[in-house]
């Protein structure tokens, strides 16, 4: 089966899809700074944690094969390497992903340093280290996300006894696809698995306001590929849930993960949390995808989260590719438009918190993970050494 790419990299080179583009024009934009990373970062060019992530990581890597770094000494290098995935880290604070993998790096460097100590070629040894360190956290991703593909079609298949025969319906948030990942996807890749298992009747997916990822990307996607799927506004959802016992069966809703902290809280796209109260009252399993580096031990609930702000105008504006009269869509025009009044005042949260009482499961790479008898998430197994590091601390 096809799939999209949001990020081509061949060492020295990264390419990465302009997603403001979709769906009608594919153009990859070259990103061979941290500045570059950083301006794709906050734009919304590039989205989906894992994505940001390897963005950044990656970029950084493009910086330094050119000759990005001017420093002499391994304390220096170490310094000038620190100080830019401190930038980078700026760039989407809610994304748990992005900050993991900085420090996933840090470790990295550090360990080159010690084993490169005495030796002349002491700086090309850790800017390597970086670099191929970089590259492993694009590699792992795609590994992940068909993990988490089958784990999740594994769980929800033996949740309704799902076969070819009594397929499922499922509803989707945002956009977890290629797009947000390396490929295959999160909670996009637990439907394509379904999909390629012939589990899945229907796939539904939100608009996602206010910045439509899932009219814009999620429904490409799912076009793209085949997979028969209906959008629908962010608002139809619970009219969709009151149909599904007769009509729609509607068996998951099934979203991605900014940030999971200690206790199963999960921020992801501002409309979530809604989803999750929705699914509950009509008895629709809701089950977060979210690979182990999206999860938070340090911080233990969902108010600890940092929630971003995004601007006005993201509200109040929109902006979008010329119809013709004919129907036809002329992706070299566009037109921005005015949707409310723009002396308004806006309060635009780009994430919120879903509690972990309303989540039936959060699939991992390493697998399904469910509460226990006290109502709580243990991701003990699944991250056996960060937690005895993080949690064996406090304990």
């Amino acid at each position: 089966m096809a799939t999209l790419q949001a990020i081509k990299y061949s060492r020295g080179k990264l390419l990465v899809l302009d997603q403001l583009r979709l769906p009608h024009e594919h153009h990859y934009d070259e990103v061979s700074t941290c500045e570059e990373a950083f301006d794709c970062i906050r734009s919304m060019r590039v989205r989906g944690a894992p994505a940001i992530a390897i963005v950044a990581a990656l970029a950084y890597a493009v910086e330094l094969h050119n000759g990005g770094c001017s420093a002499t000494t391994p304390e220096e290098v170490i310094a000038h390497l620190d100080s830019r995935l401190d930038y980078l880290k700026e760039s989407r604070p809610t994304a748990v992903d992005l900050s993991n993998a900085i420090t996933l790096l840090k470790l990295a460097i550090r360990d080159a340093k010690i084993e490169a100590m005495g030796h002349p070629e002491a700086k090309d040894a850790i800017m390597t280290s970086y670099i191929n360190a970089a590259e492993r956290i694009l590699e792992k991703d795609l590994e992940t996300n068909k993990s988490i593909g089958a784990f999740g079609a594994t769980w929800l298949q033996q949740q309704y006894n799902a076969s070819p025969e009594r397929p499922l319906s499922v509803l989707t948030h945002c956009n977890t696809g290629s797009l947000a990942t390396s490929g295959h996807g999160t909670a996009l890749g637990i439907i394509r698995s379904l999909h390629e298992r012939s589990l899945l009747k229907h796939a539904y997916c939100t608009e996602t306001r206010p910045y439509n990822q899932g009219s814009r990307l999620t429904s490409f996607e799912l076009v793209f590929e085949g997979i028969p799927a209906t959008l629908i506004t962010d608002s139809m959802a619970g009219a969709l849930f009151s149909l599904h016992r007769e009509h729609m069966h509607i068996g998951a809703v099934i979203v991605g993960a900014d940030r999971v902290v200690r206790n199963g809280d999960t921020a992801n796209k501002i409309g979530t949390y809604s989803l999750a109260v929705l699914a509950r009252y009509h008895g629709v399993k809701f089950v977060v995808a979210a690979p182990t580096t999206s999860i938070d031990l340090e911080t233990e609930t969902g108010t600890g989260i940092k929630i971003e702000e995004r601007k006005p105008e993201e509200l109040t504006q929109i902006t979008g590719a010329v119809v013709n009269p004919d129907g036809t869509v002329d992706a070299t025009k566009s037109v921005r438009v005015a949707i409310a009044d723009q002396r308004i005042g806006v309060w635009n949260p780009a994430f919120d918190v879903t509690p972990h009482d309303l989540i039936d499961a959060i699939v991992t790479e390493k697998g399904a993970v469910v509460k226990g008898a006290d109502g709580k998430f243990d991701f003990s197994e699944v991250m056996s050494e960060r937690w005895a590091a993080v949690v064996g601390q406090k304990s």
